[in-house]
């Protein structure tokens, strides 16, 4: 009888074994490759416990961001029929998206509401979710393009009004198709690829994929800056191209984010299968990380 007594908890032996057999959610410690490739930021220390009272919010993010952005590239190229084939001016270059549904409000529903909803709304959510967590470069991350496809949308709304000042009739999509409206919004994606290029320089405190997809990005939308630019010169054949190209890099892109997004869902499930995003955590060292560094070669200097 006294073999098959449990021997208590109290006694330090039982107390390891209990603790070898039962893991509790604050002794789950993630790598930092694990963290960066969930978070899409590399590791900081933030005061608090808020990553384990919360899910993380980078694939919700992530989600908004493909569900706009794939649709968005094959309408810009047009494949099978996408974006609309519609008898246009000679200026507006047929198989463009962005500009064949300045023209005509028919061809802005289907896609306006996902640009302001899943790429706007759902992006910003989880911006407002990485601020709490505490994560700075997805936040600015996040807010930056949750914004960007708000205003793609709502510039297709007719009651927002874009374009009035630039048409002579005070027709607003009218206004979308003059000069000086091109001109004005290429001007719009070269800041949009100048902060994409200062986002991909900190990305490479990352991973590879996160990196390569910010650094297509920034071509992305020169090309899109390039077309709106020809549009004014009244250069309908090379803004098609610029237009088309644009939507490639796009495409290329979101292929990246999608992997992205499922390293991150299957991560999140405790999926067996890791896939592999290339840890760039080693390659630059933080500055914090170099200070640590000579400190403690100094002290064992010092100590020598």
């Amino acid at each position: 009888m006294e073999d098959n007594k449990v021997t208590p908890l109290n006694h330090l032996n039982s107390k390891e074994d209990f603790l070898r057999r039962v893991q509790t959610a604050d002794s789950v410690f993630l790598p930092r490759d694990v963290f960066e490739a969930l978070y899409l930021s590399p590791e900081r220390n933030v005061p608090g416990d808020l990553r384990k009272k919360f899910g993380n919010p980078t694939p919700a993010a992530l989600i908004g961001f493909v569900m706009s952005a794939t649709p968005y590239a094959a309408a810009n190229m047009g494949w099978r029929g996408a974006g609309g084939d519609l008898k246009t001016p000679l200026m507006v270059p047929k198989g463009t998206f962005l500009l064949r549904v300045y023209l005509r409000m028919t061809d802005s529903v289907p896609y306006s509401p996902t640009m302001i909803f899943f790429g706007g709304i759902l992006q910003i959510l989880g911006a407002i979710g990485e601020w709490i967590l505490g994560n700075t470069f997805s936040m600015c991350l996040f807010f930056t393009y949750g914004t960007f496809w708000i205003v793609a949308g709502t510039q297709l709304v007719p009651w927002f009004g874009v374009g009035v000042q630039y048409s002579t009739t005070g027709d607003n999509f009218h206004g979308m198709t003059e000069p000086a409206y091109f001109a004005t919004v290429g001007f719009y994606y070269v800041s949009l690829a100048m902060i994409t290029t200062i986002f991909a320089i900190c990305a490479l405190r990352t991973n590879v994929v996160f990196f390569s997809a910010l650094f297509t990005l920034i071509f992305a939308f020169g090309c899109a800056a390039g077309a709106f630019w020809h549009l004014a010169l009244g250069n309908a054949d090379t803004g098609n191209k610029l237009t088309i190209a644009a939507g490639a890099f796009t495409w290329a892109l979101t292929m990246m984010v999608w992997y992205l997004l499922a390293v991150q869902l299957l991560e999140c499930v405790d999926f067996p299968l890791t896939l592999p995003v290339g840890d760039l955590s080693g390659f630059i060292k933080g500055k914090s990380e170099r200070a640590a560094k000579k400190v403690a070669g100094s002290a064992n200097d010092s100590g020598s």
